[in-house]
């Protein structure tokens, strides 16, 4: 059954109800984030970069997006489970939620009621306001199942949905032993919150400026300094455009560093039935 099917209803406008609980939350962990100038080390910036690109660009960009959402390309099943832990790590949800949010989006691009995170309500909202009003046809887990039935079928990811929270635990400990405090604020605080607010720049920003290269029914935009920030997502006109295809930026000065990744696995022979841009495809003059 597919994500138009399942949503056919019109949902019309509903109230929105504010989680004093995920306020709450996310406010704890950016006031966590603020404790950085006391703990600062080289050593802990290096690991908040890294941990950055890990979990981000290959959890979240790689695994969750172009791997699990769209299925661009196909790997291992012990792999894409790897990836699947990496994105999971990156505390933006587990993998069914983030799929099933995602799929909708590209489903209903910009409506005001069937995009979770519709930049017709505007840049806040797309950007994080979404969150701290969920509603329950996105965040209800018996109903966000419905639109990712591949990966509800399968217990690892029903598992990692339901407790990717607590892999901050080990994760914290890990860090802890490495390098003490300075390495818990930098590689799970700081690191979480610059991954949230790069990753939902892809929903606001690249929704609002930048250029349109092809001829899309939403406002999805290429914009280059948001697609440095997040491993190639920024390319979003692109993306959407043609949203199967495991490239996001086409040209060659259109870094995508994501892109390099699942390169290097087509070149391991990791990667199969990558999905690439076609020959000609309509451009905007």
């Amino acid at each position: 059954m597919t994500v138009q099917s399942l949503s056919s209803a019109p949902i019309g406008e509903q109230p929105l109800i504010l989680s004093w609980r995920n306020v709450a939350f996310f406010s704890a962990v950016h006031a966590l984030a603020l404790l950085a100038p006391w703990f600062f080390s080289w050593s802990a910036l290096g690991v908040t970069i890294a941990l950055h690109w890990l979990f981000g660009s290959i959890g979240i960009c790689l695994g969750y997006h172009r791997l699990l959402t769209h299925r661009s390309l196909q790997v291992p099943k012990a792999l894409e489970h790897t990836f699947a832990l990496l994105g999971a790590l990156a505390l933006q949800g587990g993998p069914i939620f983030w799929v099933a949010g995602h799929r909708l989006h590209h489903a209903f691009t910009e409506d005001v009621d069937k995009d979770p995170y519709s930049a017709r309500r505007g840049f806040w909202w797309s950007h994080m306001l979404w969150i701290m009003y969920p509603r329950p046809e996105f965040f209800a887990t018996e109903t966000y199942r419905k639109y990712a039935p591949d990966l509800a079928r399968d217990p690892f990811y029903t598992w990692l949905d339901r407790y990717f929270l607590l892999l901050q635990l080990p994760l914290g400990l890990l860090l802890y032993a490495l390098g003490g405090w300075s390495f818990v604020v930098y590689g799970v605080f700081v690191r979480v919150v610059l991954l949230w607010h790069t990753t939902w720049l892809i929903n606001s920003a690249t929704h609002l400026i930048g250029d349109r290269t092809f001829k899309t029914e939403d406002g999805s935009r290429n914009l280059w300094w948001a697609a440095l920030l997040t491993f190639g997502e920024g390319w979003h006109n692109n993306h959407h455009a043609y949203p199967k295809v495991a490239k996001a930026g086409w040209k060659w000065w259109q870094v995508d560093i994501t892109w390099w990744a699942i390169q290097s696995l087509k070149v391991l022979g990791l990667a199969q039935k990558v999905v690439m841009p076609p020959l000609q495809a309509e451009t905007t003059k």
